[in-house]
């Protein structure tokens, strides 16, 4: 009787382990990715008050003569702003999709002039010759390049005449960086699956929407060719080690949102089942990070952690046409995390105030996108 209590006791726990998780109502999906002209303007503000903030500043430069030792926007006379290079561009990205989701924002003739005057094609030039300059080769490799492609694909998708003169403008730029992708990654034997700056998936990921977007062939084949050769075969990822103390990406959810660009939708639930097979299980995971101290410029890459992982998580949910169990958890899990960043971005903390509002735009970007597909 015992042996029977004990064995009917194991059947219910499992199935209540294994009980089907209801997807969140669309009612609740909508609520907490909202995203209107007053929230807009709200994140707006933080790249507006960057984009020509010189300092504090923290440039990655290489100084080949005494001759270079100079100050930032003297270097980089378009993209100074905002503590370093790469969340100047991204900011810029982030007040152009503004623009263009809501043209007649408060903000907008601000906005024009700021970008007006940064992304002239004087400055570009001057973009373009400093990274011709030897010894720069790995100049924000591939982090800031990502983030330059999504910047010129999105005034590139833009029917305004502005956004038509800022894609010229940015156009020498776009071409080098573009030429970087398709002459490095051939070179790289092995994927960078660091939570910060370098990881590959991310790079590979945004570039791969500029060459759709483009129809630059070329470089979508290069893209395509290195995501299938470092994760094609990827198998039980260990998603305990996540996250780390100063992450702002996930490892391994960069790696499956960009898995499901390139597979077809089949091909990438088998791939996912293997990669992160029962992720329900995965706490570390589908929990959101903890932020102890917004003050400091490394622990609080972590809302920026939440944030990412949000939009990996939509972009995920919205490639799953079968897997209903899984997409329930994994839209859950977005939902959490968005709920706890969102809270957190304009802190008044400039370690955070520099970048973490364009995280913010491009995960509400990513949940207006993604919605009709989870909940088709």
């Amino acid at each position: 009787m015992k042996k029977k209590m004990i064995i009917l006791c194991l059947i219910m726990l499992s199935w209540f382990c294994n009980k089907p998780v209801q997807k969140p109502s669309i009612q609740k999906y909508d609520e907490v990715f909202h995203w209107d002209m007053d929230i807009s303007s709200g994140l707006v503000r933080l790249a507006m008050n960057c984009v020509q903030k010189e300092f504090p500043n923290k440039l990655s430069h290489v100084m080949n003569h005494l001759g270079e030792v100079q100050r930032p926007r003297f270097l980089h006379p378009a993209f100074y702003g905002c503590f370093d290079w790469h969340s100047s561009v991204h900011a810029h990205w982030m007040m152009v999709r503004i623009l263009r989701t809501f043209p007649n924002i408060p903000e907008a003739k601000e906005i024009r002039r700021l970008l007006n005057e940064n992304i002239s094609s004087r400055n570009i030039r001057n973009e373009v010759k400093y990274l011709d300059q030897p010894n720069r080769k790995s100049f924000e490799r591939t982090y800031g390049w990502a983030w330059l492609l999504k910047l010129s694909q999105e005034l590139m998708e833009w029917n305004d005449p502005d956004g038509i003169q800022w894609t010229e403008n940015l156009r020498p730029l776009t071409r080098a960086i573009v030429e970087r992708y398709i002459e490095f990654l051939p070179r790289q034997t092995y994927a960078i699956r660091t939570g910060v700056h370098p990881n590959t998936a991310f790079g590979i990921s945004f570039a791969f929407d500029y060459a759709r977007s483009a129809g630059d062939q070329q470089l979508e084949d290069v893209l395509i060719d290195a995501a299938l050769r470092y994760f094609f075969h990827d198998e039980e990822y260990p998603a305990q080690w996540e996250p780390g103390g100063e992450d702002f990406f996930s490892a391994a959810l960069l790696e499956a949102d960009l898995m499901r660009k390139i597979l077809e939708p089949d091909s990438f639930s088998q791939w996912f089942n293997r990669f992160l097979p029962d992720i329900g299980k995965m706490t570390h995971l589908i929990n959101p990070a903890t932020v102890s101290d917004r003050t400091d410029p490394k622990i609080v890459h972590l809302d920026g952690l939440n944030l990412s992982r949000a939009w990996c998580f939509l972009g995920i949910a919205s490639s799953m046409k079968k897997d209903v169990h899984e997409q329930s958890i994994i839209v859950h899990a977005a939902i959490e995390h968005a709920k706890d960043a969102l809270s957190n971005v304009g802190s008044g903390h400039y370690e955070g105030d520099h970048w973490l509002a364009s995280f913010a735009v491009y995960m509400l970007s990513t949940a207006q996108e993604t919605r009709e597909a989870i909940y088709r």
